[in-house]
């Protein structure tokens, strides 16, 4: 196989930023027909990654001609992808209940399509905050440090988009009906949070911040600055990966008996930062390497495509000098690692209205700017 093992499925998706882009992205990677609508042509970006192997089309939507166009696109269409404010497809006219019984309509918000803050703005760390988690997360005197937008944006909401998605798609094998996936940032953080529930529930978990295993509190779960003034991160959280741990630090064993007693960690984390401070980041790997004491390097983005491990996986491609993801996950029948190329907006306007049976002269008054 090399098209993939999505590319029997057709996908709609209008043109925006962050989780719906990465979601629609992620399909056509794995060889899903991904077309998005866009407002207006411009020369392709490479650096737009989330735009990789996507078809393109330019479509005015306040008029009659482009509405048109984009009721043909989603009438051939599996999935239809869109991230806007609740009530902003249903003004255009291309609202789920304007659309074909078998569509699968996937919607992308941050807090939902109901709810008393459904119609206000956020990003990444409004979301994450309203869950809990980011309460969690940075030093305990200090004020939350976000992680990037990659726990919102990307895990409780592309993931949980993709997968909506797919389970509509399976579902729909069954009773030959499309639905509507509301996929939003607040429903899947906490989803991915019933460890650190479950252990709040059992009292191992405090609300206090770098206190936890996972938050750094713990001495064998945080990242240490070593001689150089990199870093690296150490991860021994099971006793038989703490003794290794403890072992090549060269402690005495006896510092087993007191891993989890919480009352020893402040002085347990100063005694590890001032031995792994007396060696430079990369001696420290090499102490560690092939050692299931869970410790690595903290790469930087320009090093972590050289790291033995992500070179034999090939897990990280430059096409036209832009360093993104090979295609993932990997499957026994579909081997291709490269990147499909970057479609500029509106390069695909012609071809795919043509194939859909519109005339040049309807092509052009659907992609036409209103005056």
């Amino acid at each position: 196989m090399t098209k993939g093992p999505l590319a029997t499925l057709k996908v709609v998706e209008f043109s925006g930023l962050g989780p719906a882009p990465l979601a629609g992205q992620l399909l056509a990677d794995l060889g899903a027909e991904v077309i998005t609508i866009d407002r207006k042509a411009t020369s392709a970006d490479p650096t737009d990654i989330n735009r990789r192997g996507k078809k393109s089309v330019v479509l005015n939507l306040k008029s009659d001609a482009g509405l048109a166009a984009a009721h043909q696109l989603i009438v051939a269409s599996d999935v239809l992808i869109e991230g806007f404010r609740p009530g902003v497809m249903e003004r255009l006219g291309i609202g789920p209940q304007d659309c074909p019984e078998t569509l699968i309509y996937a919607r992308m918000t941050g807090w939902g399509q109901t709810g008393p803050w459904a119609q206000t703005a956020g990003h990444d760390i409004n979301y994450l905050a309203l869950t809990g988690a980011l309460h969690a997360m940075g030093a305990g005197d200090t004020p939350p440090i976000p992680p990037l937008n990659l726990v919102a944006d990307y895990g409780g909401g592309t993931m949980f988009l993709i997968f909506g998605i797919l389970a509509a798609v399976f579902e729909r094998g069954v009773s030959g009906k499309g639905q509507v996936v509301d996929a939003a940032m607040i429903d899947g953080v906490p989803a991915m949070m019933g460890l650190i529930h479950g252990m709040l529930k059992r009292g191992f978990w405090t609300e206090d911040r770098a206190s936890n295993w996972l938050d750094g509190g713990a001495p064998f779960y945080r990242c240490y600055t070593c001689a150089d003034g990199k870093f690296i991160a150490v991860g021994a959280l099971e006793p038989q990966f703490y003794a290794i741990l403890i072992n090549k630090l060269g402690l005495p064993a006896s510092d087993l008996e007191t891993q989890n007693d919480r009352s020893t960690w402040p002085a347990k984390c100063d005694e590890f930062a001032q031995i792994f401070a007396t060696k430079p980041r990369d001696a420290w790997a090499e102490v560690f390497a092939g050692s299931d004491a869970c410790v690595a390097p903290v790469l930087t983005f320009a090093e972590a495509a050289d790291h033995p491990q992500m070179a034999a996986r090939q897990n990280l491609v430059s096409p036209h000098g832009v360093t993104q993801s090979a295609t993932a996950p990997r499957f026994s029948r579909f081997s291709s690692l490269t990147p499909q190329s970057v479609t500029a907006p509106g390069a695909d306007t012609e071809s795919v209205l043509r194939a859909l049976g519109m005339s040049a002269d309807e092509i052009a008054q659907a992609s036409k700017k209103a005056p």
